[in-house]
């Protein structure tokens, strides 16, 4: 038996097999949905009061899965709220759209294409990562980002258990996303500008991790 030649393929597998280490920060064990409950606020011109409450489901689903990573769809159901205009005319019902997030086993990239549902197809097939785009960077697991793009200033920073990703424009719009180990997105927010709409959320604590 050629125990060298042995050796050597087994280490060929090895390395196939741990090409891609989960993300810490965003992972399933499998394809099935995963959903959480979030709570927080919205605010807004047609809004009565300052801020009222806000509750939404989270549903996280692995899309596809290469050696390299994964794509992940995360999507806010179960919108609800009392909001009322000064009116007293409930306004229209907020609308949170889907994101998209392209992970490898150091970042967590925001999939942003016209048609992310074909975007994700295509690149589930490629046999590496796309080449990623500063703004889009939404997540990392070492260090720290920062980047500077027109007005709109990015930051990405770990603290403890956590990345956080902010970013803000003078204007008054903001994003903010918070990413727990071993949990996933634990908090949402974004802001158009000077409060005049915009929410936070942050996913309800639970016995369970998921």
């Amino acid at each position: 038996m050629d125990h060298r030649g042995l050796a050597i393929s087994s280490i060929a597998i090895l390395l196939a097999v741990s090409a891609y280490a989960a993300n810490p920060f965003l992972d399933t064990t499998d394809d099935k949905p995963v959903s959480a409950t979030f709570q927080g606020t919205q605010w807004g011109d047609d809004i009565e009061e300052e801020e009222i409450p806000l509750t939404v489901r989270v549903v996280t689903t692995r899309v596809a899965k290469m050696d390299w990573g994964a794509i992940f769809k995360i999507e806010f159901t179960d919108v609800t709220s009392r909001a009322r205009n000064p009116a007293g005319v409930r306004p229209k019902k907020r609308e949170i759209r889907p994101d998209y997030f392209i992970v490898t086993d150091d970042r967590i990239v925001l999939l942003n294409e016209e048609d992310n549902d074909a975007a994700a197809k295509k690149i589930s097939t490629l046999d590496k990562p796309p080449d990623f785009e500063p703004n889009d960077i939404y997540g990392i697991t070492s260090g720290s980002f920062e980047h500077q793009e027109g007005d709109w200033k990015t930051t990405i920073k770990l603290k403890g258990d956590l990345c956080i990703y902010g970013a803000s424009h003078p204007s008054g719009h903001f994003k903010q996303i918070v990413w727990k180990k071993g949990v996933g997105l634990v908090e949402y927010a974004s802001g158009y500008g000077a409060h005049a709409d915009g929410y936070r959320l942050k996913r309800e604590v639970t016995g369970q991790k998921r």
